[in-house]
C-alpha cells in the first residue's frame, strides 16, 4: 500500500467550491486548509500508478491551480529496503545506531554535482 500527502492550491475566492468537491470525493481524504487556499489531503493506492491517477483527478477539479505530492510512503518499498539493509550486514556504519552520534560523524564521498 502507498500513502501520499497532496497540497492543493486554489484561489481564496474558490476555496469553498474546491473544499466541497474534495470533501465529497472518494479518492482522497481531507485533513485541513487555510485562508490562502491551501488544502491538505492524503491519497492511498495499491501502487504508484494508482496514486498518480488519483493525483491527476485532483488536478482536474475546477478552480485547482496546482496539486502536488509532497510526501509519499510505500510500505512495500520500505520492507524491501529494510531487507536489503539487513542482508548487507557489516556495511552499515556503527554510528547509525549510536544515540550520541552527531552530524560530524557523517562522511560523504559522493558527487552531487554529477548526479543532477
Amino acid at each position: 500500500m502507498n500513502l501520499s500527502s497532496i497540497i492543493i492550491q486554489t484561489r481564496p475566492e474558490h476555496l469553498d467550491k474546491v473544499l466541497e468537491e474534495v470533501k465529497k470525493s472518494e479518492y482522497c481524504e481531507y485533513h485541513l486548509h487555510d485562508e490562502k487556499g491551501r488544502i491538505i489531503v492524503t491519497i492511498e493506492g495499491k501502487d504508484t500508478e494508482e496514486e498518480i491517477t488519483k493525483l491527476k483527478i485532483i488536478q482536474q477539479i475546477p478552480y485547482v491551480v496546482s496539486a502536488e505530492m509532497v510526501f509519499a510512503y510505500s510500505e512495500d518499498e520500505l520492507e524491501s529496503e529494510r531487507s536489503r539493509l539487513e542482508k548487507s550486514g557489516d556495511n552499515i556504519p556503527g554510528w547509525l545506531n549510536d544515540p550520541d552520534a552527531t552530524t560530524k560523524d557523517i562522511r560523504y564521498g559522493g558527487d552531487l554535482k554529477g548526479r543532477f
